[in-house]
Parts: C-alpha cells; structure tokens; sequence
C-alpha cells in the first residue's frame, strides 16, 4: 500500500509554523521526529515546510508521500534492546526554491511562520560573495536567509513579532553566531538600511545548537522486510539510535516558545554550550571521521564491526582515551563517564552504520572534528598525536579510490575529487613522491584555514605513514602505529 494521507488515515494536518532547509536523513530522523512528539505530547500543533538546499534533493519524494515518513529507532531504551517504529505526520509540504520560486516565497512570507530548523552540511553556511538580493534564489544558505528575512520583513512593515527563530544544526561551533554574522554581511553588502539589521538583531533568535543522535538513514538492506511489518511502501523509512540529545544556547524566552522538555524529550536549553559542544563533536564525531578511512581500508563496513575488531576497536579506543580526552575540558571521572557512553553506542546490535555515510564531505568533517584535538594535543605536550596523525595519513589514502586492486565510490565536493584525481596520478609511490602529495593535502587552506605544513613534524610523519599504508596496506599499518615500538611516537 503506497503510503500518503488517504491511505494513513490517522495522520492530522498542522499550521505551518517551521521552515526547513534540509530534508535528509539527519533532519527527519531527529528535529522532525522532536517535532512530532511534541505535537502528540503536548499539542505543540506545528506543522513543517522543507526546503531543500541544493537544485537536486528529495522535495518531490516528501511530496509523493504528502510528506509521510517512518522514523524507526533501534537502541537502549532504559537499559533494555527496544524497536520503535513512528509515523511522522508534521512535514506539510516539500519545496525545490530553483523550480518553485513562488511556492518558497509563500512559505517562507507566511504570518504564522516561526521557527527555521537548518542542515546545510558544515559546509553550507558559508558566505558567497556573488549572492544578489534579486536572486531567486540565492545560491548560499545565509545569503538565502538574508533575502528573506528582508522581504519578510518589508511584507509586514517591520513587525517585531514577525521575526523568525533559528536552530542552526550544522556541524560547526557557534553555527547560529555564523549565520547571523553572514546574514548581516550579505545586509550591509546588499545596503538594505540599517533599520533591516536592527530588526534582525532584536527581533530575530540565532540559536547556536549542538545535536546528538546517530542516524544511519535509509534501511536499504532490510527495507521489504520493513515495508512489509509497516504496511505501506514508505520510501523514506529513516533508522536512528534511540538515544538523542539537542543542545540549545538561547535566551529564556526561547525556550519557552519551544518547550520540548515538557514533551519528555532531552533537549536542553542552555546559555554557553561550549562545554557540551568540544565533549561530543571530539567524541564522537570525531572518533567517527578520524577511524572511517583506517576501518573502511580494513575491509570493514560498519562501525560495530570496526569497534569490535581487535585492531581497529583498539585504535578508536587509544585515539578517544589517549588523544582526545587530555585536551578536553572537564574532570577525568566526567570525561571518562561521557566518553564510555559513547562508545558504548558504537556497540549498539540494531544500528548498521556504514563507514561510506560518515565518510561523505570528509575532509570539512576532519578539519571541525579533528585538527583542533591534534593542534590542541600538540601544543600542550610539544608532540604529534600519533592515531590522529594515522587517522590523517589513512584519509589521504581513502582518497587515492582503491585498495587492493578494487575502486570504491568517494563522495566529497567536485573540486576535492579533482584535486585527489590529479594527485594521486602525480604520485609513484616513491617516498619523496608521496612526500609532495602530503604537502599538496596539507597545504589545502581552503580547507584547513592554515597551511599545515607548518605543525612541526606534521609533514614528515604523515608521509611516513602514508608511505607505511601503501607497501603493506591497512590492516598491518594498524597494527604497526598500536606497537609500543612504534618509531614515529620518538617525532616531536
């Protein structure tokens, strides 16, 4: 049975009070699955707009479905394995802003409008220089906010309660200070007065947040015996961990208006999250982009494999405990506690993760989640952090796209596929030739925002086990940077 609203009789139509940008996985799977529990709880009766970001995404599959979707959760409920299917009723509409312009500008110019949730990936709130006003629409995601907040605000004479809240997901700090910053950017390029940018600054919530929750996405392997248990054909079946937890630095009155803990939820509003933010991005994501190239070239599909592997497990274990922790901020009975919780989820029996969704946009992920810990390591010991300078010397080599005689898809932005393409063709295999390709990498400042080459010794070692990777592959070179005897740790 196809699932939509006349064959799901029970679903209910809410106001639309949210707009989205962003319809994967991530997003469905966790603020619209908030959403739709706090409709069900405590009749929050908000219903959701989604804008997809990009000219190519899932606007018309959301709308096949009239925006009907299955969440279904696998995990540790209460210390007990739990299966948790939901259908999720509060996605009203799905919009394409490049072939429905006028769709997108109703929406977004609606009265009852409040909140924008946002998952532009860490690289989407950026600023684009070339954005103009009359864009339709602009090609950025803070020069698209800056538009509409601006008609917006012209549409209703500059009403205070017409201001607009936003809870900005992506992965990367203070990501609702940075799209604020661009939005004014974009105000003050496009000379839209300086009454425009005091309304944004007092009537408009740029809420930094921080979300936790891991979200394999769609269960391809077993999705006729799910569809069957479910009844319908639901295209857009999305699978998470039970566990979830969203961090939100606002000011009380937000959190009023958004009050998810009365729903029983574990969304906690905060005034500096700092603390919680370096916790779980080092953790956890960072344990996550700093092992997908070691486990993914071990042969190594999935996180539970790779943390139940004797080799690898042990690497992600050092590179956490070893690494990541000692330049954290907190107690070491906290940060163990935290960090024994999240690895604990990589065991989670349900939750088949692939290493290749984690590996998606690797190289933004490593310099958010990763290079802090290794320039923080470094400064405070004088020395390399050797799983994490492995863990960077095994991405380079997750880019070359085969192992073992085998080619393997890699998916990243154009310009990085084509700059490892040319790379690697460049590269023999001969020390000082791989030496110059790990310069080229480590020179990226369009990604690292330095020049790598820099950190003392940084060069060198990567290069030695790039070099290490290449003559004996992965599963030894794993086992040479775990030996105590191992060269590189007398480096700097």
């Amino acid at each position: 049975m196809e699932l939509n609203r006349k064959n799901a009789t029970q679903t209910k139509v809410y106001p639309t009070r949210i707009l989205q940008f962003g319809e994967g996985n991530f997003l469905r799977a966790f603020t619209d699955w908030i959403v739709d529990k706090m409709n069900k709880e405590i009749d929050f009766n908000t219903g959701i707009d989604v804008v997809q970001p990009l000219p190519g995404g899932m606007a018309n599959m959301l709308n096949a479905q009239d925006g009907l979707y299955h969440v279904y959760l696998k995990g540790i409920k209460n210390g007990q394995p739990v299966k948790e299917y939901s259908l999720i009723d509060c996605i009203n509409l799905g919009i394409n802003p490049y072939t429905e312009y006028a769709k997108y500008e109703q929406s977004y110019l609606n009265p009852d409008l409040r909140f924008v949730f946002s998952n532009t990936t860490e690289a989407g709130i950026a600023m684009d220089e070339t954005d103009t006003l009359d864009m339709q629409p602009q090609k950025s995601f803070p020069g698209k906010v800056a538009a509409l907040l601006y008609n917006r605000y012209k549409a209703f004479n500059g009403a205070a309660d017409k201001g607009l809240i936003f809870f900005a997901c992506e992965l990367i700090d203070k990501n609702g200070d940075t799209l604020k910053k661009y939005v004014l950017q974009h105000a003050q390029n496009w000379n839209l007065g300086d009454e425009f940018a005091q309304w944004v600054n007092q009537s408009c919530a740029f809420c930094n947040t921080l979300v936790d929750r891991i979200v394999p996405g769609f269960p391809k392997d077993e999705i006729n015996e799910i569809q069957k248990e479910l009844g319908y054909e639901d295209k857009l079946v999305v699978v998470g961990e039970y566990f979830h937890f969203w961090v939100v630095e606002a000011p009380e009155w937000v959190q009023k208006e958004f009050p998810a803990e009365k729903a029983g939820l574990d969304v906690k509003f905060v005034k500096d999250m700092t603390r919680f933010r370096e916790q779980k991005v080092q953790v956890l994501n960072g344990c996550h982009t700093g092992s997908y190239a070691v486990s993914y070239l071990s042969g190594l599909e999935t996180v539970r494999e790779a943390f139940e592997n004797l080799e690898v497990g042990h690497f992600m274990k050092e590179l956490v405990y070893d690494e990541v922790l000692p330049v954290l901020d907190g107690t070491e009975k906290e940060l163990q506690s935290f960090a024994h919780k999240i690895l604990e989820r990589f065991r989670n029996p349900y939750i088949r993760h692939l290493w290749q969704s984690i590996a998606l946009n690797a190289m933004s992920k490593w310099e958010t989640r990763n290079l802090p810990t290794l320039l923080n390591y470094y400064d405070a010991h004088q020395m390399l952090p050797q799983k994490l300078v492995f863990s960077l010397a095994a991405m380079i080599a997750y880019f070359k796209g085969e192992a073992d005689g085998e080619s393997y898809p890699i998916q990243d932005d154009q310009w990085i596929l084509d700059f490892y393409k040319e790379a690697w063709a460049e590269c023999d295999g001969r020390p000082i030739s791989i030496q110059k390709l790990v310069e080229k990498v480590l020179k990226l400042e369009k990604v690292w925002k330095r020049d790598l080459n820099e950190v003392p010794n940084l060069t060198i070692s990567v290069t030695c086990y790039l070099f290490l990777i290449e003559q004996v592959g992965m599963k030894k070179a794993v086992k040479a940077v775990l030996s105590k005897n191992n060269p590189l740790m007398k480096i700097g």
